[in-house]
């Protein structure tokens, strides 16, 4: 298929034409309804499973999108290219910005997707590159909610009864795996590595992401629930590496929360009571736990905050230009915020959110 036009609206319309999309599935994320279509079953198919604990009944959507298989996707717009982010050297997206919207390209997988005044459209090899489509429909939500006020954050998400905690850390530091440890102790999921968080007058709101962990070796060995995602015939040998080598090592599995801890664990809306920050190091000094002031210590907040990206167009000009520090530290001052330094202790860094869940305090031992 080749993409021919010179706006999003004529993209669109000759993809939708080429190749229709008929086959719906209807999503509730956090209280936003999004109805997704797809050319192919199999594809529905895939992403039912994937969403299986987001599925609603049709009704009214708020955010529409559509996704078109197709092997090649051809076109002659001229794509700028997005340079790898600091650490990186492979090039992986292009983009081009049109009088209606904007236009994705994945480099490595050939998809394209195009979105703007309302309309989302992915087109390409869509099922086999499902983890991308997926995506779309989670970016797509998190659009919406930074459109209404939110800001985007670089967390875990848990809740236990009425409150809940997001979790932060510089790179490593191990936000999906203490995430994961609390899971083990009872509490809900929110999310995995992006939350939107909002104030609503009475304190904060933090919205998760439909998005499944993907964790390494180390986070999955180190957990009982979490240890047979593991091959058999892999576990001594990662068992057999030392400690800092099994953290470091990049080894993904996907670790679905209703398959490794029961169904109706997963939510994506819930009180942000406190944001978390793992500031700590992997030594044997003990663990400490206390509240400060994100306006005073602004050196802790690179660790929640998080650059839009290219899947972000904003509807208010005014918000092109991701939010600083000062605004992040002013929303984050309407909660608590706790830093956790010291040694690496999953065990006792659980105890302390746990604690802080059930009572609002830190513990005082």
């Amino acid at each position: 298929m080749k993409l021919t036009g010179t706006t999003r609206g004529q993209l669109a319309e000759a993809v939708k034409t080429a190749c229709p999309a008929i086959r719906e599935l209807h999503l509730d994320l956090g209280g936003c309804r999004i109805r997704v279509a797809c050319s192919t079953d199999g594809l529905h198919d895939a992403l039912t499973d994937y969403f299986k604990e987001f599925l609603a009944e049709p009704g009214e959507a708020r955010i529409v999108i559509s996704a078109h298989e197709c092997p090649n996707v051809e076109s002659d717009l001229a794509f700028n290219v997005k340079r790898p982010d600091p650490g990186k050297t492979k090039i992986k997206e292009e983009w081009v910005d049109l009088p209606d919207g904007r236009v994705v390209r994945k480099r490595l997988t050939g998809m394209h997707f195009l979105f703007g005044q309302g309309e989302n459209v992915a087109v390409g090899p869509c099922l086999e590159n499902a983890n991308q489509v997926i995506n779309f429909v989670n970016n797509r939500f998190i659009e919406w909610k930074l459109n209404r006020g939110g800001f985007l954050g670089h967390a875990a998400g848990v809740r236990w009864g009425e409150r809940g905690i997001s979790l932060a850390g510089f790179s490593g530091a191990g936000k999906s795996t203490l995430a994961l440890h609390l899971m083990s102790k009872g509490t809900t999921f929110i999310s995995n590595d992006r939350v939107m968080v909002e104030a609503d007058g009475k304190g904060l709101v933090m919205y998760g992401v439909a998005k499944q962990p993907r964790i390494n070796p180390g986070t999955a060995l180190n957990n009982p629930d979490l240890r047979g995602i593991v091959e058999p015939g892999l576990r001594e040998k990662f068992l057999s590496m030392p400690q800092d080598e099994l953290w470091q090592l990049e080894h993904k599995y996907d670790a679905l929360i209703d398959e490794c801890y029961g169904p109706g664990r997963f939510e994506l809306r819930c009180p942000m009571d406190a944001l978390v920050i793992l500031n700590w190091q992997r030594d044997d000094s003990p663990l400490r736990a206390r509240l400060v002031d994100p306006r005073e210590r602004t050196d802790l907040l690179p660790a929640f905050m998080k650059p839009t990206g290219l899947f972000y167009l904003p509807d208010d000009p005014a918000r092109r230009d991701d939010p600083d520090a000062g605004a992040y530290a002013e929303l984050l001052a309407r909660g608590k915020v706790i830093e956790i330094d010291g040694g690496v202790d999953f065990d006792r860094a659980s105890d302390v959110c746990l604690h802080f869940m059930e009572t609002g305090l830190l513990p005082t031992d």
